[in-house]
């Protein structure tokens, strides 16, 4: 009996622990279940995730299974990119070209106006000490020294160094800019194709505007009639108004008024201004032009018949130092690059005559450039603040008003 209650007491404090096991695991309390959105697959999460992060490739179809894929994004605009990046990279060639050009035609002025005042400057000291003593080794020196330096001078007045130069440097500072806008445009948004033909429009407009060799291809030094440079291509939708859609972008017929004035002021002013001051560079240029090679002529003439009297003498060595300074003073004065920064400075009021002037005449106000930004770039351009430039507009309708002339530049910048 001992035994079996000792035994019956085991049985029962094992089935107890047991069964108080069973009921401490079936107490716990059970863990919240995760329900995913049945609208998001794992495959379209993944997507979207990697979409956030920036990244454009392909991703499987989960209609078509894993071996087919599908575009995320269009390879319109790359292809559009890309033909935009090539015209960076040509446009940065240019850039190179047209300044090492640049300086090497500055050298050319440096070294032709040093080495014909030099070959002038002898054949003079020659004459000289012919006259005294005549010598026909001098003679004939001097006289093919003065003939040398009649052709060189006919070269030189005819390329015009300075102005070459001069050109040059607008043409690096124009592709420069026009590879900013471009750089701009990439920065800002998606290319389009009206980028890609703007642009490629801007960079043959320059071409023909700066061209680089001097046969064939060279600016005419000396027209007839002084004319404004042109550098833009002919007048067509800017890439920049296909974007504006929303409403009146801030124009109004006020703002339209106070632009038309500016483009008064620009017109009786500051182009009329550099267009006579570049006639008057122009004459000057002629005059002293035809002035040098004469002047050598004369005194290579003057040259060969040393020995026959003083006059022949006085007359080579007069010419000789006259054309030597009439050679410094076109050259060393830099007159060709005078004028041709005359002619750059009016082409520029003329395209921004141009400009404004088409911005006003678009009809439809929602295909303008933003008013705000509009007016920035023209103030910017003309050196001046905002409030500057409407004190300039009310200026110009004030002296409509009185019927007098406004006494100021549109531009504070030259």
């Amino acid at each position: 009996m001992a035994s079996l209650g000792a035994s019956g007491l085991l049985f029962s404090s094992s089935s107890y622990c047991r069964s108080k096991g069973i009921n401490a695991a079936i107490s716990v309390p059970k863990l919240p279940r995760i329900r995913f959105s049945g609208t998001k697959t794992p495959l379209k999460l993944v997507e979207e995730l990697n979409l956030r992060n920036g990244f454009t490739g392909k991703f499987p179809s989960e209609n078509t299974g894993l071996d087919q894929y599908e575009p995320i994004k269009s390879t319109t605009s790359t292809a559009t990119s890309a033909k935009l990046y090539a015209i960076l990279e040509a446009v940065a060639d240019r850039v190179e070209m047209h300044k090492n050009i640049g300086e090497q035609r500055d050298n050319w002025n440096t070294l032709l106006l040093n080495s014909i005042n030099m070959i002038t400057l002898t054949a003079v000291t020659m004459v000289g000490v012919a006259a005294g003593a005549p010598v026909l080794a001098l003679k004939l020196s001097s006289t093919l020294l003065f003939s040398a330096a009649t052709g060189m001078l006919i070269i030189m007045n005819k390329i015009q160094p300075s102005q070459l130069a001069e050109e040059q440097r607008n043409a690096t500072r124009l592709f420069k800019q026009l590879y900013s806008q471009i750089q701009t445009t990439l920065a800002l948004r998606d290319p389009t194709e009206l980028d890609v033909k703007d642009a490629m429009e801007k960079t043959l407009a320059l071409d023909k505007a700066y061209p680089l060799p001097l046969l064939g291809k060279m600016i005419e030094k000396f027209p007839e009639k002084f004319e404004p440079a042109v550098w833009w291509p002919k007048s067509h939708e800017s890439p920049r108004k296909q974007h504006k859609t929303q409403g009146k972008n801030g124009w109004s017929e006020d703002f339209e008024e106070e632009m038309r004035e500016v483009i008064e002021v620009i017109k009786k002013k500051d182009s009329e201004d550099y267009t006579r001051l570049g006639n008057l560079a122009l004459k000057v240029n002629k005059i002293l032009a035809v002035s040098g090679p004469l002047l050598t002529g004369i005194a290579a003439a003057g040259s060969a018949f040393v020995g026959h009297g003083s006059w022949p003498a006085i007359v080579a060595v007069t010419a000789g130092a006259l054309a030597s300074t009439v050679n410094t003073f076109e050259h060393g004065g830099q007159v060709g690059m005078v004028v041709e920064m005359y002619r750059n400075s009016a082409g520029f009021f003329t395209l921004l005559e141009e400009s404004i002037g088409s911005t006003i005449q678009e009809e439809g106000l929602e295909k303008r450039e933003d008013e705000e930004m509009f007016e920035m770039n023209v103030a910017l351009k003309l050196g001046r603040s905002l409030s500057q430039l409407r004190d300039l507009a009310r200026k110009s309708s004030t002296s409509h008003v009185h019927g007098s002339t406004i006494d100021e530049f549109a531009s504070k910048l030259f």
